[in-house]
């Protein structure tokens, strides 16, 4: 029997005036985003509709805004009858959401550490030091091995994203990351560009934001999942609610090792996966792993409407 999984995007995803079209018409997205403005101490609902955009774009502000976005599109499903899915992941900050949704944490603790875990993010390196970059075409074990040559002992780079076929991001410090990106270049990568992030998220860089997001998680009760959910870390299943909270903080200084996970999901026998959030930026990379997947989205109120027959 076929089954269905809902993903949850991360940062990128974000944009002003998004859910504008929910928030106006429907009662469950102004109470969720009236829920997470209490925690977190300012209008939420007037950030994502009227910007300014640069405030949303900064990562202590667009976790919180995605991940109540995405719950948001969630609640709303529920609403409308569609069916549980046998199985959640999220990438990234959509890790949250997807727990979240499997009952693992609550919202408004989710809200609270989100908003934390950007804060941690963006203090750990200072703004200029560290970046990100997409390499495209490239083999996984290429990209890991120049990352390896490009790394002189505190002058690091590694892999960051493993989004999809062929699709890599890259994490360190900016003298290491241009030299793999040179180097990529050189090796035949049909892309390899700088990305327009703040931070070199998800790389050895981020341990001192990982140590303090451990004691903030260490405050919050952990529950097993009621739907089956998917790490980043490892792309395994976890039940241990310990365990889920240890690998919260491993997230966040490794590797994202989406493609396995979608790859993941097919082995359990997912045939639809639900991209629940704005944007589509996951239902593209799903499609690059494996186009037998039925590639959905939740991300306004037509395409809730439309999926109701989907799944």
């Amino acid at each position: 029997m076929s089954k269905t999984a809902f993903v949850f995007p991360g940062q990128g995803s974000q944009s002003v005036g998004m859910l504008a079209d929910v928030l106006g018409s429907e009662n469950v997205a102004r109470d969720t985003f009236n829920e997470a403005s209490e925690v977190l101490g300012y209008d939420l609902t007037q950030l994502v509709l009227n910007g300014p955009e640069d405030q949303l774009n900064q990562t202590e502000f667009t976790q919180p805004a995605l991940v109540t976005a995405s719950i948001t599109f969630w609640r709303l499903a529920l609403d409308r009858g569609i069916a549980r899915p046998e199985i959640v992941a999220g990438h990234s900050l959509g890790e949250y959401s997807a727990l979240v949704a499997s009952e693992v944490i609550d919202f408004r603790d989710a809200v609270s550490l989100v908003q934390k875990r950007g804060q941690f993010m963006q203090s750990a390196v200072p703004v200029g030091e560290g970046g990100m970059a997409a390499i495209l075409g490239l083999e996984d074990e290429q990209v890991v091995a120049i990352c390896n040559d490009c790394t002189e002992g505190d002058s690091l780079v590694q892999a960051a994203n493993f989004n999809a076929t062929g699709q890599i991001v890259i994490a360190g410090r900016m003298d290491a990351l241009q030299r793999a990106i040179e180097k990529c270049k050189a090796s035949g990568a049909k892309r390899a560009m700088p990305l327009a992030v703040s931070a070199p998220f998800h790389s050895r860089m981020m341990v001192p934001a990982a140590q303090r997001m451990s004691d903030e998680l260490a405050r919050v009760a952990f529950s097993a999942p009621v739907i089956p959910v998917i790490q980043n870390v490892d792309a395994d299943f976890e039940t241990s609610p310990d365990q889920i909270r240890e690998n919260l903080v491993k997230q966040m200084s490794e590797a994202v090792l989406w493609t396995d996970t979608i790859k993941r999901m097919s082995s359990e026998g997912v045939s639809h996966v639900v991209e629940c959030g704005p944007g589509n930026v996951l239902s593209g990379l799903n499609k690059r792993i494996n186009r037998d997947l039925v590639s959905l989205t939740i991300n306004s109120l037509d395409s809730l409407t439309n999926i109701a027959g989907e799944c």
